[in-house]
């Protein structure tokens, strides 16, 4: 199997081109032309309907979450951190 990408890019460029991709530019123009038209009030409202969606979402997600909890404070380079080096290794004792 040849692999080589620059013989592959090669072959590639000696190829004829297929018939069908001088027609599709058109194709692909005549499908845009062809989709309905909705008008700027519809998007408005779909627009106003997904905001008002989200923010409701956003109020159900915040209000059926626990509270939070107190953290403890991790200072970097305070003797009490509970995740320093010396405190992880050494373990429960």
């Amino acid at each position: 199997m040849n692999t080589d990408l620059d013989n592959l890019l090669s072959r590639l460029r000696t190829e004829p081109i297929h018939p069908g991709v001088a027609d599709i530019e058109e194709a692909v123009f005549s499908r845009i032309a062809a989709r309905p038209y909705v008008s700027t009030a519809v998007q408005l409202r779909f627009g106003v309907v997904a905001a008002f969606g989200a923010v409701l979402l956003g109020f159900a997600s915040n209000g059926f979450t626990p509270p939070a909890e107190a953290s403890i404070t991790l200072a970097p380079f305070g003797p009490s951190n509970p995740l320093a080096p010396s405190t992880l290794l050494a373990g429960l004792r």
